[in-house]
């Protein structure tokens, strides 16, 4: 037997909970987070880790902080919060970036997956601490 499959929410529905997303407060140091994330993707930035100037030849673009940032606020809702973290940065960082890194050469003949770039970047890329927020 098929399921029946109903409706949840309508068209109108969607575009007013998407309003509601984009209307979640951000702090600065959690968008600092953001940018610093998607700028160490980036080979050619100074604030690059090695890691990523040997395994990536582009990295993500502004677009991608945006997302990032979006996403954050998205899950802070479905979480029950009124203001998106630096950990709901970190939980969408892997679906917001592993699309937006090309690999080289050299990370594809080790093996080495945008994921794996993301992944590490989680671990090297802190978030700031108490005394980084203004």
């Amino acid at each position: 037997m098929e399921p029946e499959l109903k409706p949840v929410l309508s068209g109108q529905d969607i575009i007013a909970l998407q309003g509601i997303v984009r209307r979640v407060p951000v702090s600065d140091h959690v968008i600092d987070y953001a940018l610093r994330l998607v700028r160490s993707t980036r080979p050619g930035d100074k604030s690059s880790p090695q890691f990523v100037r040997d395994w990536l030849s582009w990295g993500a673009g502004p677009r991608a902080a945006q997302y990032l940032v979006i996403g954050a606020k998205a899950r802070a809702i479905l979480s029950g919060r009124f203001a998106a973290t630096c950990e709901d940065v970190r939980a969408n960082a892997a679906a917001v970036l592993r699309h937006r890194l090309f690999t080289n050469f050299t990370a594809d003949s080790e093996g080495v997956a945008p994921i794996a770039v993301v992944e590490r970047l989680l671990k090297e890329i802190e978030p700031p601490s108490e005394k980084d927020y203004r």
